[in-house]
């Protein structure tokens, strides 16, 4: 027995250092190539989230005399992957770092009736590039590239899964570079965004990306109070209340800025002799959500205005107030099992104000865009599959209005259509 035992004993510890030498030299070049192709931190202090997605599209297009359709990344809510990285410094207080980095193919935005491609495409765009400190009792101050008290304003009020596929500023980012269609000589001309104002992508009552200092506030009964200043100079306050009352999810947003920035895009006066250093323009606009959680059903809509105080130096005639409004209605339900199914329609207005830099007309009957009315609408469906952070959609598109130059002659506009299909899935 005691001969047996020993054998038995020999035989297990010859077996078991075998299998771990093998099984350690397995494990060490496993450890190796692992440690080759995993992400690193700089330091064990700071934390290092990585997030972001990818979104593109087909898009049909019929702008009444030309149809065609394009492929590429949906620029209204870009391809992008973000660094977030956050350290304690004591209990309730923190400071971190938000580094995003928008990725476009083909970008959607950069489209006209002359083809798809363009200088932009295949490019890395900085969005967001800033640092900060939190306090869980006084709140969060940003310093870089961020967005400013009144960033996606709108847009951020949407509180159904079109937030991404179908906001506030759709209409005019997906149409916004192609060319008008008119019967009126000159006006071919000119494109969407020759006469959609607001100072971020078309759309009145909000801002885009800055390099500023903003303060936001702690969560105070559902509101949290955003302040912004830089620039040179461009300042701005916002408040935002999200909410339950009974059965209703309630998210609004509401604000203010101001700007005399002489770089800032899409504000006039659009002077090419001087004057453009007199830039003066301010800007408001208020939105909101209203969900009725056992059904689904909901209601967002808001409206913007833009006055442009700097056009009336150029011309005392110019209309120096460009407004907006719009709303969309659905349903938000989990019929299956992949996910929510978001059915939408929406509609918006643009009262627009005077561009002194864009003419139409020939002769005797040329003159600066005074004035237009402008009307889109759509309707679509929005499909998201839960177990792959994928939200699938589909809508069209509908754009028609009028504009009227500076000596009162009127434009028509020819419709312009669009379908639009794709995916945007999350990491």
């Amino acid at each position: 027995m005691l001969a047996a035992f020993g054998l038995a004993m020999s035989f297990t510890q010859a077996s078991a250092a075998d299998l771990g030498g093998n099984c350690c030299a397995d494990l060490e070049e496993r450890i190796a190539e692992l440690e080759a192709t995993t992400a690193r931190k700089g330091n064990r202090k700071v934390s290092l989230t990585i997030s972001g997605w990818v979104n593109e599209a087909v898009f049909l297009w019929d702008d009444g005399t030309e149809r065609n359709a394009y492929v590429g990344t949906n620029a209204l809510e870009q391809s992008r992957f973000r660094f977030v990285g956050e350290a304690q410094i004591m209990p309730g207080y923190s400071a971190g770092y938000t580094l995003e980095i928008g990725a476009q193919g083909d970008p959607s935005n950069k489209w006209d009736q002359l083809g798809p491609s363009s200088s932009s495409a295949n490019a890395l765009v900085v969005r967001k590039s800033n640092w900060w400190l939190k306090s869980k009792d006084y709140g969060k101050v940003t310093v870089g590239l961020e967005g400013t008290a009144t960033y996606h304003l709108l847009d951020d009020a949407d509180g159904a899964n079109t937030r991404n596929v179908s906001d506030a500023q759709a209409a005019a980012v997906y149409q916004g570079n192609f060319f008008l269609r008119s019967g009126v000589a000159g006006v071919n001309a000119l494109r969407w965004s020759d006469v959609l104002r607001g100072v971020d992508n078309g759309t009145e009552g909000q801002n885009g990306r800055r390099n500023i200092v903003r303060y936001d506030s702690p969560t105070i009964a559902g509101f949290v109070l955003t302040a912004s200043w830089g620039e040179d100079d461009q300042a701005g306050v916002s408040l935002t209340y999200k909410g339950k009352w009974g059965d209703f999810n309630i998210l609004a947003k509401g604000g203010w800025e101001k700007s005399t920035d002489e770089n800032l895009t899409g504000c006039a006066p659009f002077s090419s002799g001087g004057a453009g250093d007199a830039q003066d323009c301010e800007w408001f606009g208020g939105a909101a959500t209203v969900m009725h959680v056992p059904t689904g059903l909901y209601v967002y809509g808001g409206a913007g205005q833009t006055i442009d105080h700097g056009v009336q130096l150029i011309s005392a005639s110019a209309e120096d107030t460009s407004t907006m409004w719009f709303i969309q209605g659905g349903i938000e339900q989990k019929w299956t099992p992949l996910g929510k199914t978001t059915i939408f329609g929406e509609y918006r207005h643009d009262d627009v104000g005077s561009r002194t830099n864009k003419a139409f007309g020939a002769g005797l009957d040329a003159g600066y865009v005074h004035n237009g009315d402008m009307n889109f609408w759509a309707a679509g469906l929005v499909q998201n599959i839960d177990a792959a952070a994928m939200d699938l959609y589909v809508m069209y598109r509908h754009a028609d209005g009028d504009l009227t130059n500076s000596v009162n002659v009127t434009a028509d506009l020819d419709a312009f259509d669009m379908v639009i299909t794709g995916a945007r899935i999350q990491f």
